[in-house]
């Protein structure tokens, strides 16, 4: 497939273990132009490179649980590491301190990868998995010049106990359009309100991008999902968001729909040095904040509650049967905005699951049924 978006790569770095991988080969075919420098190791650089990709022999661990924490609820979330860093340019991620390296990079050893997201859910065929790959990148940033959405969607497609969630920012879907997803990935999207895309995500699609992304992607079959975290405090934000979730529900159709985060801005405090650097016209970190119990900077609990409920309201008015949740908040939290905690409904990553079932009908083989049948 030839892209038709404008490519953020205008240099690769490609180590040679990897120099003839799947990856490599769709990014040479697709990116004919673009030199290619090719080393034995890519060094950990503090220096970022504009428009770089490294393409590196990946050594670690591909499939992970997603690092949650004790202290607010977790749900469950595993994490298919595909590689790390994102270049556009959002000022509050917190990819701007977590990385040593600057650049993009992509792990190029395609058939580790595969192996083992083929061979976690298949151990655990009782256990239902979803995974995403949204984690330390942008899901679909890259996607039109390396192909991997082209690997990963047919081959959860074929895991009868496991969903791909693919998370971006952006409207790089066209390569989705004919693959044989099999209704076990849903794609989903960062929104927020026009005003803070603008100016606090200005290499990021626009709403109406995004929005037209996920109307191609249910027409294709896929399902989808919707993530409004971070929610920004600023002046009009009832005003911001209420004509973002007008768009949206004119845009989707709710049974479409699995899951929808909510969260509030929160942030290293060692991030706000960063962003300063990075952003420095950008006032996101001069609201009122207090240090949470995990140590990050959180809103005032009253301005939390006064985000979750207002947008909960608004969500539970478009459809009632949506699976919202708040992302790493906890069970004193949920109860002021739902009325109950998530331990009544048998934890968050029970209610996801629940979700998935409902939605997309996808459920774990049962213990005991193949005894069963025989």
């Amino acid at each position: 497939m030839k892209p038709t978006y404008k490519t953020p790569i205008t240099h690769l770095i490609v180590e040679h273990a990897v120099a003839k991988s799947p990856v490599v080969r769709t990014l040479r075919e697709r990116l004919p132009r673009v030199p290619v420098t090719y080393v034995d190791k890519i060094p950990e650089s503090h220096e970022r490179t504009p428009g770089l990709l490294e393409v590196v022999h990946y050594k670690g661990r591909f499939w992970r649980s997603c690092p949650g924490t004790k202290i607010y609820e977790c749900c469950g979330y595993q994490i298919v590491h595909i590689g790390t860093q994102c270049n556009l340019d959002c000022t509050y991620c917190i990819l701007q301190a977590y990385f040593e390296s600057p650049n993009l990079r992509i792990f190029g050893n395609l058939d580790d990868l595969l192996a083992e997201v083929q061979a976690v859910p298949t151990l655990a065929p009782h256990r239902l998995f979803r995974a995403g790959t949204g984690e330390f990148t942008d899901s679909l940033l890259l996607d039109p010049w390396t192909g991997l959405s082209q690997h990963l969607v047919p081959l959860f497609g074929r895991l009868p106990n496991a969903v791909l969630e693919l998370k971006t920012k952006t409207d790089h879907v066209a390569p989705l359009k004919d693959l044989d997803h099999r209704g076990h990935t849903l794609v989903s999207w960062s929104l927020n309100a026009e005003e803070i895309i603008r100016t606090q995500e200005p290499r990021s699609a626009p709403l109406k991008a995004r929005l037209r992304a996920a109307q191609r992607c249910a027409q294709w079959g896929y399902f989808l999902g919707f993530h409004f975290d971070p929610m920004i405090e600023y002046p009009g934000w009832r005003e911001g968001y209420r004509r973002t979730l007008q768009a949206l529900f004119h845009a989707v159709d709710p049974a479409r729909v699995v899951w929808i985060s909510v969260g509030a801005f929160r942030f290293m405090p060692e991030l706000k040095r960063t962003i300063h650097r990075n952003h420095p016209r950008s006032r996101i970190t001069t609201g009122e904040f207090i240090r949470g119990l995990d140590g990050k900077m959180r809103y005032f609990r009253d301005i939390r509650l006064d985000l979750y409920r207002w947008m909960v309201e608004e969500l539970d008015r478009w459809d009632p049967t949506l699976c919202v949740y708040l992302c790493m908040e906890g069970p004193w939290i949920w109860k002021r905005v739902f009325g109950l905690e998530p331990a009544q409904k048998g934890g968050l990553s029970a209610m996801l699951d629940k979700a998935v079932k409902d939605r997309m009908g996808i459920e774990p083989q049962r213990q005991g049924a193949d005894d069963a049948a025989e």
